[in-house]
């Protein structure tokens, strides 16, 4: 059965561009500026949760803080697409892989990894990832700066 579209109203969209801005915003704040009670808010949000608009929250690390100052990209190409689902599998179990697409155009597999350095980076690529059975080679783009950090407007 397919899921109807869930319509946001002025208010839901306040309640979510506070919270996208600053998700420690408090509620009754939130309450306040449109005029309803922070029960209200509370219910609006487990409106928008259980459409599937909200999908969860969560604290995002600072990865450079850290000492992870090289973040990469990396696409992966598949010896054939039947080996899709193991090499996935494998990829999960490299903490360094924090993201994992499944892709048109010329990579089966398209990964973004945080690593320490340079080095650390090498050895991700050549001793954990390229050794995936299934695939036949990789294309690493190391990114030097991140201009743009946003979610989609509403």
């Amino acid at each position: 059965m397919k899921k109807e579209q869930y319509l946001i109203d002025g208010i839901d969209k306040i309640i979510l561009n506070r919270l996208i801005n600053d998700a420690r915003t408090p509620i009754l704040s939130i309450a306040r500026e449109v005029g309803i009670s922070g029960a209200a808010i509370h219910q609006r949000l487990r409106k928008l949760e259980a459409s599937g608009i909200l999908a969860g929250s969560k604290f995002v690390l600072n990865p450079k803080v850290l000492g992870y100052k090289t973040l990469a990209f990396v696409g992966i190409f598949l010896e054939s697409s039947s080996k899709y689902k193991d090499a996935v599998n494998r990829l999960k179990e490299i903490e360094e892989v924090v993201e994992s697409h499944y892709t048109t155009g010329n990579y089966a597999i398209f990964v973004k990894i945080s690593c320490k350095d340079n080095e650390h980076l090498m050895q991700v690529l050549n001793h954990r990832i390229q050794n995936i059975k299934g695939v036949s080679r990789t294309e690493t783009f190391i990114s030097l700066e991140q201009q743009i950090d946003r979610q989609i407007k509403i």
